[in-house]
């Protein structure tokens, strides 16, 4: 009796233990492929929000482009048609170039307020407020009507003016990019001018870009305007 009870007892013992270790198995198992699962997930995340961070920048690069070529385009088109207005020879096809390039940077605008940071949006709207106040000048000068503060010269002052500006818009999309650190947006830059566009002579960025003579006579802009030198319009200027 008491070896049958001793080996009914081992039997039981030995069936449990298996039973045990086959669940205990199963749960360890179920334990590791939870874990690989989850870092599977991880990973696969992290993957997902690498990839949208690049797409995400990568569209903001093409945004900042367009919108610095429009920007710049279009302040090139305003001096232009104000040497024109000057003179009084203003014509439709010259208002319809000014109002191409109006028109690109209005969309340039428009689409880089979808995606650009505060910081960048901040400067796009100084900028663009400038713009349009010196357009609403410039066309008005050109219908023989000025207002206060419409003057030639104090309209040509205000784009010239804007080259600082423009400096500060563009370094801002350089840092919001990653292109320059963020603590050297204000640094000078390798003629040793700082953002507000001044070296050891005074003179604001953007006026070579616009009004200030080359080795060739006219800036790299002025090329751009038709082949208008320093002093505006070659002949009846």
């Amino acid at each position: 009796m008491d070896n049958g009870l001793i080996a009914l007892g081992a039997a039981v013992v030995g069936v449990a233990g298996t039973l045990l270790a086959t669940v205990l198995s199963q749960r360890m198992v179920a334990g590791v492929q939870a874990a690989q699962f989850e870092r599977e997930q991880r990973v696969a995340q992290t993957r997902w929000l690498r990839e949208r961070e690049l797409a995400e920048q990568a569209r903001r690069r093409d945004c900042y482009t367009a919108a610095n070529a429009a920007y710049r385009r279009y302040r090139i088109a305003l001096m232009s048609f104000l040497w024109l207005a000057r003179g009084a020879r203003a014509t439709p096809e010259e208002r319809t170039v000014l109002e191409e390039a109006r028109s690109t940077h209005h969309v340039a605008f428009a689409e880089a307020q979808m995606v650009a940071s505060s910081e960048v949006l901040a400067e796009l709207d100084l900028l663009t407020e400038a713009l349009s106040g010196t357009y609403h000048r410039t066309v008005r000068l050109g219908q023989g009507d000025p207002v206060a503060n419409g003057s030639f010269e104090e309209i040509h002052a205000e784009l010239l003016g804007l080259g600082a500006r423009w400096e500060r818009m563009r370094a801002a999309m350089r840092v919001d990019l990653g292109v320059d650190a963020r603590d050297g947006a204000d640094a000078p830059d390798r003629d040793g001018r700082g953002l507000d566009g001044r070296g050891a002579g005074g003179r604001g960025v953007g006026a070579s870009d616009l009004d200030v003579p080359g080795a060739g006579g006219r800036g790299a802009d002025a090329m751009e305007l038709g082949g208008r030198g320093a002093d505006g319009p070659a002949a009846g200027g």
